[in-house]
């Protein structure tokens, strides 16, 4: 995650968030990729203005949970795909 990459998907519930990146790199010449999750809570201070916290209150968990959840999810199903292991059928909601 250098500075001007875009995230490849983000998740987010209010102040919480779980942001996907695709991390190109080069090692022995070889051209890699992997991807990473980082995770975000923020709230304004008592100016107002915007700031990133590593604690969470007790009821932020569930929103922690959910948004960490649908980040593995993501990345799980991508994989899948990729691999052409896993067939992902999507049925319509009537």
């Amino acid at each position: 995650m250098g500075k001007g990459d875009k995230p490849e998907k983000k998740f987010s519930t209010g102040e919480i968030s779980a942001t996907v990146w695709n991390n190109k790199v080069e090692r022995d010449g070889k051209p890699m990729q992997f991807r990473t999750v980082s995770f975000q809570k923020r709230y304004k201070d008592n100016d107002g203005e915007w700031r990133e916290s590593k604690s969470l209150k007790p009821a932020d968990l569930p929103k922690a949970v959910l948004v960490l959840n649908k980040a593995y999810e993501y990345l799980v199903l991508k994989k899948d795909r990729q691999d052409n292991d896993i067939v992902i059928e999507e049925e319509p909601i009537e």
